[in-house]
């Protein structure tokens, strides 16, 4: 599309991710409201996205993914591991699992306290989840049908999965119906963001079908360069919703934002607010960059402090997954079907003809969750299981027959950052992780690999004669298996809280310097600006976070539009 000549909006959404779909749709339903969702990578129209089993693509292909690296990581034993986020239309929902995960009733409690808001508590936080969804058996207790976001069972089963989940019973993890009930101790299958055996993006469920509104303007490949920032204008001093917690007494406000699209340096004005939608690191780095941050990281980059705001891009939290590989015999793999051609045509026309079979398949099928110890309030570990294995994403299989049950800890204590390296945002950031950086991270992976072990030796799997690959079985002290995890633990792409939300009163005062939104998701000195996305949570939820950050744009969305 064309950059029109004038750019002049009421509201601006920086990112066509998971919250910027949802919000370009609820935010534009008002024909008199104008706005502009820009998005710095291209159309979702590839036919890998489409396809479930084409993550194996659309990870680390620079068409659709940002492809980031972390720092050298001393909890990794010094490796550097690749950062997968969505740059395409739909964002991270585009290439994701599509596991359809809310968390657990205790992580909204913990976010309820965190920010001072009962809003965010797990009997209202259901509520809405149901509201959003189009859930496959209909609308019940626990789920709704009248919502935009198709929720589906998977559409292929393995019987070495079936035997994991008895093996999972044998240790203790009882074989429930579904996860999303408020507590997810126990095994079943996960339920994805499919439809039909296709990929359910958010920009699927939000985007596509409200693009024709004529003032919802939508510019790809537009990469945002800065936020322009004014002194507060007494049309804003004297406005009371934006004046309102964060924004009360701001001494700036955000006027608008310059960007590049199709060659061109351009403004964009807007007359309402700016939100920032660019996930966990996009939104943090835009903001430093503009001026808005740690004094001390700003000044070092050459950029000009606006705000003083410390927790920006501070406090990432992520789930470190440890990728134990078992050999297998007896049963059908992604491996095996692979890499012999009649079996892998006969997967691809099942999926022409039926839309069923491996090609439907997430990253991840079967799901099980537990505490590391009788200690831990609830589920604190989590596994995906996968019938197959490969070193990693963008790699190609083992040659031989075999699964990954992946293990990770749900509340990790590590916290890592996201900082501009200079007052480009066309330069990637430094992410440093600090993975398993605390006594208490290391004890959980180390618990977690010996319960999955306990898990591999079970009765229910001896017919399959499982070998462990990785780590193992030479392996067994703690020292052995904290050197394992390390060295076998990567990310499960869920980065949270680089602009965590936190308790902000009505003159705009807080407890915690760090905090940078108010519950409201408004930034801490700045009018007119919101994050919404998932750096917005307070802490990670205990489970994959893409269904979180469609509560988090629902739950905005509805307090901006009460306000007009």
């Amino acid at each position: 599309m064309s950059t029109p000549a004038a750019l002049e909006f009421d509201t601006i959404i920086v990112g066509a991710g998971s919250a910027g779909c949802l919000l370009a749709n609820r935010l534009s339903a008002d024909p008199n409201h104008r706005v502009l969702l820009l998005e710095a990578g291209g159309e979702d129209d590839w036919f890998w996205i489409k396809i479930p089993v084409g993550y194996l693509y659309t990870i680390a292909n620079p068409r659709t993914d940002w492809c980031f690296k972390t720092e050298s990581d001393p909890g990794l034993n010094q490796r550097s591991i690749h950062y997968a986020r969505g740059r395409v239309i739909g964002g991270s929902s585009s290439i994701n699992a599509m596991i359809y995960m809310r968390g657990q009733a205790s992580d909204y409690a913990r976010w309820a306290e965190l920010t001072g808001d009962p809003i965010w508590r797990w009997d209202h936080s259901l509520e809405t989840y149901k509201s959003l969804e189009n859930y496959f058996a209909g609308a019940n207790a626990w789920h709704g049908d009248q919502g935009e976001m198709r929720v589906e069972q998977p559409r292929v089963q393995w019987e070495i999965l079936d035997a994991w989940r008895k093996a999972a019973q044998e240790r203790g993890i009882p074989s429930i119906e579904e996860f999303n009930r408020g507590d997810n101790e126990g095994c079943a299958y996960f339920q994805m963001t499919q439809k039909k055996g296709v990929r359910w993006s958010m920009a699927d469920a939000y985007l596509h079908p409200i693009r024709h509104r004529k003032n919802l303007t939508i510019l790809t490949k537009a990469q945002v360069l800065q936020l322009n920032l004014i002194p507060t204008q007494p049309q804003t001093q004297n406005n009371p919703k934006q004046q309102k917690n964060a924004w009360y007494g701001a001494a700036w406000e955000v006027s608008g934002l310059d960007l590049l699209h199709a060659g061109s340096r351009v403004t964009a004005h807007a007359k309402d607010q700016v939100i920032l939608s660019a996930g966990s690191i996009g939104s943090p780095q835009l903001l430093q960059v503009s001026g808005i941050g740690a004094h001390h990281h700003l000044n070092s980059i050459g950029v000009e402090t606006r705000v003083d705001l410390p927790g920006v891009g501070e406090n990432l939290q992520d789930h470190l997954q440890i990728r134990t590989v078992y050999q297998v015999e007896n049963c059908k793999t992604v491996n095996t079907l692979y890499k012999n051609w009649l079996t892998r045509m006969g997967m691809g026309l099942e999926y022409l003809i039926k839309r069923t079979g491996p090609l439907t398949m997430p990253p991840s099928t079967l799901g099980a969750f537990t505490k590391s110890d009788p200690s831990q309030p609830t589920a604190n570990i989590e596994w995906h299981v996968q019938p197959l294995s490969l070193p990693k994403f963008g790699e190609p299989l083992h040659p031989f027959n075999a699964i990954t049950p992946s293990v990770c800890n749900l509340r990790p204590s590590s916290r890592g950052w996201v900082r501009a390296k200079s007052a480009d945002t066309q330069m990637h950031p430094e992410i440093r992780c600090n993975y398993l950086s605390t006594p208490d991270d290391l004890k959980v992976a180390v618990d977690s690999l010996r319960i999955t072990r306990q898990i591999m030796g079970s009765d229910a799997l001896k017919p399959y004669a499982p070998k462990e690959v990785l780590p193992g079985t030479q392996l067994q002290s703690e020292q052995d298996l904290e050197h394992a995890a390390r060295d076998l633990g990567t990310t499960i792409f869920h980065p949270v809280s680089t602009c965590a939300m936190g308790k902000v009163d009505a003159q705009g005062q807080t407890d915690n310097p760090n905090t940078v939104l108010d519950s409201e998701c408004r930034v801490r000195g700045v009018a007119r600006l919101r994050v919404i996305d998932a750096s917005a949570m307070p802490c990670i939820t205990s489970g994959n976070t893409n269904a979180p950050v469609m509560l988090i744009a629902e739950t905005i969305a509805r307090q901006i539009l009460a306000q007009r």
